[in-house]
């Protein structure tokens, strides 16, 4: 074998582990090595007076002439692969680079021209046979995969059109995902459990495309509530208008809503609709909405019962007890204990605006949320940020209370609120009798409170530990209410 042939194999094997191994790790410097080293290899072809558009010259050796053979015809597929990349750097846009579906077909077009150029060339095979030998075995094989080739055209169209790209989160024919590839047969779709769908590409050009990424940071939370035609509107949208309010984590442009959707005869269908700028506060926001929602409605009174049946009477519990059992500071208590206390409860109207709680202050009385938004606003190391929203049924002031610790934050009205407040005194007797309610508070608090020492501040610093938070509580409890 001559020195020509011994350094062409040579730079073949070098663009080959170049290849393999990818080195250089950045593509375009990589691509440079490539195309160097592949024009040194013409070089050498030429220089040893071979020619890829020529038969390879007849030598007194068969295994040379073979050898010189397999060298053009590698040329040609070396060169037909670096041509499509090339063109690919060139020409392609940068998001059309990610997809693999004109990378792969135009790929593939090169490299059959190739394949039938070295054929004709360089074995020197009838040209217009071995056209007309391919084209008779397309047709074939057109019918055999007419469902593959319907694939790749939809692909092209959906590429071209551009639906959807890569990274955005869509929904075809009921499946819905986060897109991780496209190719010449199917899109490659990343589902919220963790399973991967793979969607044709034929079903997805005739199926409707729902792109929730589009437009760009903005996704629609929507809940629908039937309610009874029974409630009035405009107390059940006032409502909704305070579980919207109470709603954190949504964008303020564009604004929520709440609508009627649609009356009938046995319901009022009503939208809620809000906006998250990330896909995944999606699922927790509606979640939380749904809540909130059902938390605003019951305490605006409107009746909540299954469509069709009729409402239940209205319970015989006080709605004062009711918001004391909902207090998990007050489970311990007995039912005459509940009553009691809801006696002495005051309620107390807030304007928008108005201050319930304020900071380094130590409330001595315990209010508990009956209708309206509260915000739950903290000094920190990036300034003053909002922290928590209390709804309905939310109770603040359980520290103070108990303990007569004060507190660290401000609590202040979004909407019109009311608020039903206990004093220190109320609940004295109360625990001067049980002293064994006095523990159980005290040791709900100290598992219920796990940040108590972050929000709240005392005389005495706050020990870590559960157990030994619930001691000092509970002293703290025997110093403030005179027990023994």
């Amino acid at each position: 074998m001559s020195h020509s042939l011994i350094a062409g194999y040579t730079l073949v094997i070098l663009d080959t582990l170049l290849w393999r191994f990818g080195f250089p790790e950045n593509e375009n410097a990589r691509l440079a090595i490539r195309l160097s080293t592949f024009a040194l290899l013409t070089f050498v072809l030429f220089n040893a007076g071979l020619s890829p558009v020529a038969q390879a010259p007849d030598v007194p050796s068969s295994a040379q002439h073979v050898t010189e053979q397999v060298l053009e015809i590698i040329w040609w597929l070396n060169g037909a692969r670096l041509l499509s990349l090339t063109l690919d750097a060139v020409l392609l846009p940068k998001r059309w680079r990610k997809q693999r579906l004109f990378q792969d077909v135009f790929g593939a077009v090169v490299f059959l021209t190739a394949v039938v150029a070295a054929l004709a060339f360089v074995l020197d095979l009838p040209i217009r046979g071995v056209v007309a030998t391919s084209g008779a075995l397309a047709i074939v094989l057109g019918l055999a995969i007419q469902s593959t080739l319907s694939d790749v055209f939809a692909g092209i169209v959906i590429n071209t059109t551009e639906p959807y790209q890569i990274g955005d989160w869509i929904a075809i024919d009921g499946d819905e995902g986060k897109v991780l590839e496209m190719n010449w047969r199917a899109t490659h779709l990343l589902t919220a459990q963790g399973n991967v769908v793979i969607v044709p590409n034929a079903l997805a050009a005739k199926t409707i495309i729902l792109n929730q990424s589009r437009p760009p940071s903005s996704y629609a939370v929507s809940v629908l509530l039937e309610i009874s035609p029974e409630e009035r509107p405009r107390i059940v949208l006032a409502a909704l208008d305070n579980a919207l309010a109470a709603t954190r984590f949504i964008l303020q442009t564009p604004a929520a809503y709440a609508q009627v959707k649609k009356t009938g005869v046995n319901s009022i269908q009503y939208e809620v609709m809000v906006y998250v700028d990330d896909i995944e506060r999606k699922r927790p926001v509606s979640n939380d909405l749904y809540d909130l929602c059902h938390r605003h409605l019951a305490a605006a009174g409107i009746d909540l019962h299954p469509l069709g049946v009729t409402g239940s009477p209205p319970n015989s519990i006080d709605s004062r007890e009711r918001l004391l059992r909902n207090v998990d500071l007050f489970t311990a208590l007995e039912d005459n204990e509940i009553k009691q206390l809801a006696e002495r409860l005051t309620r107390r109207e807030l304007d928008r605006g108005q201050a319930l709680m304020t900071p380094d202050t130590v409330p001595n009385t315990l209010s508990i949320v009956d209708s309206g938004v509260l915000s739950v606003t903290a000094d920190d190391t990036s300034g003053h940020v909002e922290v928590a929203r209390l709804g309905p049924g939310d109770a603040v002031g359980e520290a103070g209370l108990l303990a007569g610790l004060s507190t660290t934050v401000q609590i202040t009205a979004l909407t019109r609120c009311a608020a039903y407040q206990l004093q220190k005194d109320d609940l004295t007797p109360i625990l001067q009798n049980n002293p064994e309610v006095a523990k159980r508070m005290c040791r709900m608090l100290s598992r219920q409170d796990a940040t108590l020492g972050e929000r709240t501040s005392g005389v005495q610093q706050i020990p870590t530990s559960e157990h030994s938070m619930f001691q000092w509580l509970l002293d703290q409890m025997r110093k403030l209410h005179s027990l023994t």
